[in-house]
């Protein structure tokens, strides 16, 4: 078995650092890699209502036999569901679809500034937390000032953060803003998309030297500084080999390499402070 290692929270509980992501997994095809996800060894699994498959995931952890309690599991609102009441019934759904009394992490999706809800959906998760129907919460695609404005407004500063992150998108600032208040940081799109990063030359000449897969260095990166990664497979090699990066150890000169790899124009994904969807 894979060794893991499990990063506290600052509300006393724990999350694998390396985790199952199923972003653009099919619900009829999340059951079974979800399956193959946890009898390869993961215990963290991450999805969101948005991605259509948290009844595939239910099915997948039903599947395995893994008793609950043994699992992390996240999920997260949509923008359409944000609001406080609206917010306790989309946990009621989701729950209901993951076949589940609660999950360990329950996210806001995106902050969407310009929508003005996200306050009263920080406070409605805090609520959700104190009835024990979610374990912790975070959130995810915050601004720096959105993240502020909801610790301010409610004294409870979220244990998690899930941004893109990749060593083209190194997000410097967002991730110094989580050390100085204790928010771990998750990195969703941890190996860039379109594979432009895995074929970096410094990426490839270090996976040589290791004796290791490009995108298992990534991962490996990914864990020596600090990040939470949830990278996502359908493929079953490559569900095992990225679990096998926990096991990769790379020098000091190694992370500096990527480290210098970050680029200003490097994000793919939509800016969270323009969010309009």
């Amino acid at each position: 078995m894979i060794d893991v290692k499990n990063l506290p929270f600052t509300d006393e509980n724990t999350i694998p650092q390396l985790g199952f992501g199923v972003w653009k997994v099919e619900d009829e095809t999340a059951a079974d890699v979800v399956r193959q996800a946890i009898e390869a060894g993961y215990r963290h699994i991450d999805t969101a209502a948005i991605y259509g498959n948290e009844a595939g995931v239910g099915r997948g952890i039903k599947e395995s036999g893994l008793a609950r309690e043994d699992l992390f599991l996240t999920t997260k609102v949509w923008n359409s569901d944000q609001g406080y009441d609206e917010t306790f019934a989309a946990l009621e759904a989701s729950l209901e679809k993951l076949g589940t009394e609660y999950v360990d992490l329950y996210l806001i999706h995106w902050a969407k500034p310009a929508q003005q809800k996200y306050v009263e959906t920080w406070k409605a998760l805090i609520e959700l937390q104190k009835q024990g129907k979610v374990r912790s919460i975070g959130v995810s695609n915050f601004p720096q000032a959105q993240l502020e404005e909801i610790i301010e407004a409610t004294g409870v500063t979220p244990v998690i953060h899930q941004i893109e992150l990749h060593p083209y998108f190194q997000q410097r600032p967002l991730r110094e803003f989580g050390e100085k208040h204790g928010i771990l940081t998750e990195a969703w799109s941890p190996l860039g998309q379109g594979g432009n990063l895995l074929q970096d030359p410094v990426i490839t000449q270090i996976a040589a030297d290791r004796g290791a897969t490009p995108a298992q260095v990534v991962l490996a990166w990914h864990l020596a500084i600090g990040n939470v990664v949830i990278p996502k497979s359908v493929t079953a090699e490559r569900i095992v080999a990225n679990l096998e990066a926990a096991g990769v150890r790379l020098s000091s000169e190694e992370i500096a390499r990527i480290d210098g790899l970050d680029r200003a124009d490097g994000r793919i994904g939509p800016d969270p402070a323009e969010c309009d969807f």
